[in-house]
């Protein structure tokens, strides 16, 4: 993890102000699956504003490359990108019969899974910290 060290400048500002604006357009998704008839998991994938901050995330991740934000960029797409392969999971398990069950633990799980990595992920940024995320 690379240490969340700034400089004096605050060259960092405005990269960790899109951050912020991110993990806030997340957090909106997985809030209109808690609060509409969606899943919270299916908000988080399929509604406009988690769309919107995975483009806003591939199209500025080159300018927090080698810095402590880089971690933050990636635990979102990593959290997107799953999440979405949880939900065909999820999809693929309906197909039977006795895989609906199980495919509504999975929905839930993951939802939960969600909302733990939009909030984790959004303190450690308030509190200017790097996410633990594998090395890409």
């Amino acid at each position: 993890m690379i240490p969340a060290d700034d400089g004096a400048d605050g060259e960092l500002d405005g990269p960790r102000a899109w951050c912020h604006v991110m993990y806030g357009l997340h957090a909106l998704s997985a809030a209109s699956g808690i609060l509409s008839s969606a899943t919270i998991i299916g908000a988080f994938v399929f509604g406009w504003p988690s769309i919107i901050a995975v483009i806003i995330n591939y199209v500025t991740r080159d300018r927090v490359r080698g810095t402590w934000l880089a971690t933050h960029w990636r635990w979102q797409l990593r959290s997107f990108w799953f999440a979405a392969l949880w939900l065909l999971v999820a999809g693929l398990l309906t197909i039977t019969l006795i895989g609906i069950p199980a495919a509504f633990m999975v929905v839930v799980g993951t939802g939960l899974w969600v909302l733990y990595r939009v909030i984790r992920g959004w303190m450690a940024l308030l509190d200017r910290r790097g996410m633990p995320v594998p090395a890409a």
